[in-house]
């Protein structure tokens, strides 16, 4: 009896360490390093991809004047402010024109003394013209009588010289004429630019709008071209939208679209693309569009952002797989496909994405196909998987 308490004991001790192992090999095979990767799953379904894009944006205007002097100068006064609505024509401010009316009257006493030289030059030319006549008739009477032998033929050559003087006289009038009527016509050109000079000091809308910036007060010295009031045209507001370049296929002038502004979220505007920028940003990897507003709305400002979504033509019917479930594996893009109690990686192609996360797939996998959702870890070929329903928020 006393040797089967040392057995007793010792056995009990084995079967309480392989009790023990036991516990420690399934807490090890169920949650250690050997433990399988939970995932959840889900089947490829066959149906058709409605495609969008979504971009943000800013408002702009098509259509915006910088409305300033073509020469230097000071300005006179301005009589619109920031936020005030004009019309076609409408007077905004006006330039001092210095010493414009005096060099306009300076040339007005030019071309009035062109005036008289050119009426003196045609009056030397007419009285030239009717010396040359007198003296090419007497020549040509002179020149017969010549050959009559009843003049000598040094008084024929008198009346020849004398026509001759004639003619160069009618020559020389002609010209002086000519350069009297250059130098008035050159007087009168000047004379319009300086008018014109003198209408743009007055500075008109060339369009109705809305006076969106004032950059210069009366006193203030601009130079040519430097704007003194900003005006845009409302009714051509639309949205410089920026969409990424990898989901943009499909994107063209006419897609309709749906706007919402970040100052009105609440409310979606109808509108559609009018214009496709043909420079993309290459840093940010974006394609950018005009999008217009079918009715622009009330209290719409020029710089507030907008959620723009465009919708494309549905794709064809096929494989269609949740966003979550693509994984890429170095350089390849597939799902992780559950099959035969095991797990594989099978590349993809992909085409059209939708916003609710659907992708098409081209070629790869069919319908009915399992594929990995979610994972609680990094998966491989020798991963063991456990599927179930759900997994925590922070072990996908």
């Amino acid at each position: 009896m006393k040797s089967a308490g040392p057995l007793l004991r010792r056995f009990s001790l084995a079967l309480v360490a392989l009790a023990l192992l036991a516990g420690i090999a399934f807490v090890f095979l169920r949650s250690g390093p050997l433990a399988p990767v939970r995932v959840t799953v889900s089947e490829v379904e066959r149906g058709s991809v409605s495609p969008s894009l979504f971009g943000i944006g800013t408002v702009e205007a098509r259509r915006a004047y910088l409305i300033g002097p073509t020469v230097a100068g000071r300005v006179l006064r301005v009589l619109v402010d920031v936020g005030e609505r004009v019309e076609p024509g409408q007077l905004l401010a006006e330039m001092d024109p210095v010493d414009l009316d005096a060099r306009v009257a300076s040339l007005d006493a030019a071309i009035a003394r062109a005036a008289s030289t050119v009426a003196a030059s045609d009056a030397q030319r007419r009285d030239a013209q009717a010396r040359r006549k007198v003296a090419e008739a007497n020549a040509k009477r002179y020149e017969e009588l010549g050959r009559q032998e009843f003049v000598s033929s040094s008084a024929v050559e008198i009346r020849v010289q004398e026509s001759n003087s004639a003619i160069a006289a009618t020559q020389a009038a002609e010209a002086n004429l000519a350069g009297a009527r250059q130098e008035l016509s050159r007087l009168g050109a000047e004379r319009d630019a300086l008018l014109k000079q003198r209408a743009n000091v007055r500075l008109v809308a060339p369009a109705a709008g809305v006076v969106t910036a004032r950059d210069a007060e009366p006193g203030s010295t601009v130079v040519a071209g430097q704007a003194v009031l900003k005006l845009v045209e409302p009714a051509s507001l639309w949205v410089r939208t920026r969409f990424d370049q990898g989901r943009s296929t499909g994107l063209a002038v006419g897609l309709p679209a749906r706007i919402v502004r970040r100052s009105d979220p609440a409310v979606e505007h109808p509108g559609k693309v009018a214009r496709l920028e043909l420079l993309s940003d290459s840093v940010t990897e974006e394609r950018i569009a005009q999008v217009g507003f079918d009715a622009i709305p009330a209290g719409l400002s020029v710089g507030e952002m907008a959620e723009v979504t465009l919708e494309l033509p549905p794709a064809a019917e096929g494989p269609v797989v949740t966003n979550a479930a693509i994984a890429r594996r170095g350089a390849e893009t597939g799902v992780w496909v559950v099959a035969d109690g095991g797990l594989r990686f099978q590349p993809i192609r992909v085409g059209a994405t939708g916003l609710d996360g659907r992708v098409q797939v081209l070629e790869g996998v069919s319908a009915g196909d399992r594929v990995v959702v979610h994972a609680e870890s990094e998966l491989s070929a020798r991963s063991r998987i456990r599927i179930v329903d759900s997994l925590p928020e922070r072990a996908r």
